[in-house]
């Protein structure tokens, strides 16, 4: 079985490793197929395929696009997209100028709180032309002894009703989607645990997400337990969705499975990469 990871990040988005650092990080853990994904942005993926060139990894062009579903935010994996259809670059630049709206509100929110100079925290951890996002404020947070660490942060701070929370209208799912298919990509609902959507809601987002040309769900990934795997994957065969694993690595310390350290997918699940040419 190949060890394949289609879902990580670097510092192109809020991840501590250089794409060039990611590659060479994935290829000492036997990683054979990665997809680079950061968050709307498609930067990286130039240096991630010259550095894997140099191993034995394939590499998958990829992004995660943050959208919006009845209010709800999602995230939405392409991936074997284009990253030059235009399209798809114009709408990311768009997602990208409204991080920065939403940074300064986030820093806004915090100093309400008494947390001061947190814009520029989190900017010098994203550093020089990066996005910032909220796992940059998280670092700024750890580093200033708020929390004791990242994973944490998140449960006392820039969540809605905590401090450092600022509401944000990201980009509708069906352009997402559009963006990700009409680049020659595949659209992926990535953690669908972590929204907590109720039965009847998550069934109605599976299902307009397949309506609008959605082909996978993410059943192994950092942030689901074994059961929660297991109840995507049944998700997946009654939709007839495709099946994807990927660590959501963010870097050393940060995520609860490192690059090439995941469980396989569950029996029974059709693989997101079944037909692709290259991992076989």
């Amino acid at each position: 079985m190949l060890n394949i990871d289609l879902h990580c990040h670097s510092t192109v988005s809020d991840g501590l490793l250089t794409p060039t650092q990611l590659v060479e990080h994935a290829a000492a853990r036997g990683v054979e197929v990665l997809a680079l994904t950061d968050h709307d942005d498609v930067g990286g993926l130039d240096e991630a395929r010259q550095a894997a060139a140099a191993t034995s990894i394939t590499l998958v062009n990829g992004v995660e696009i943050s959208a919006d579903w009845r209010g709800q935010t999602l995230h939405i994996v392409g991936l074997g997209i284009d990253p030059a259809y235009p399209p798809l670059a114009q709408g990311l630049a768009s997602i990208r100028d409204g991080r920065t709206v939403r940074a300064r509100n986030i820093a806004a929110q915090l100093g309400k709180f008494g947390i001061h100079d947190s814009f520029e925290g989190a900017s010098r951890n994203a550093g020089d032309g990066h996005l910032i996002g909220r796992m940059h404020f998280a670092r700024f947070l750890v580093e200033q002894g708020y929390a004791k660490d990242v994973k944490s942060v998140f449960k006392k701070y820039l969540v809605k009703g905590k401090p450092g929370y600022a509401a944000h209208q990201w980009v509708p799912l069906s352009d997402a989607v559009d963006w990700i298919r009409n680049s020659g990509g595949r659209a992926v609902i990535a953690h669908p645990a972590r929204y907590k959507l109720s039965k009847g809601a998550l069934d109605e987002l599976l299902l307009e997400f397949r309506a609008l040309g959605g082909e996978a769900i993410e059943v192994v990934t950092s942030s689901h337990t074994p059961e929660q795997s297991l109840l995507f994957a049944r998700h997946s065969q009654r939709l007839g969705l495709l099946a994807s694993r990927g660590s959501d690595f963010h870097g050393p310390g940060e995520s609860y499975f490192d690059l090439g350290r995941m469980p396989p997918l569950p029996a029974n699940c059709t693989p997101v990469w079944h037909d692709w040419n290259a991992t076989t």
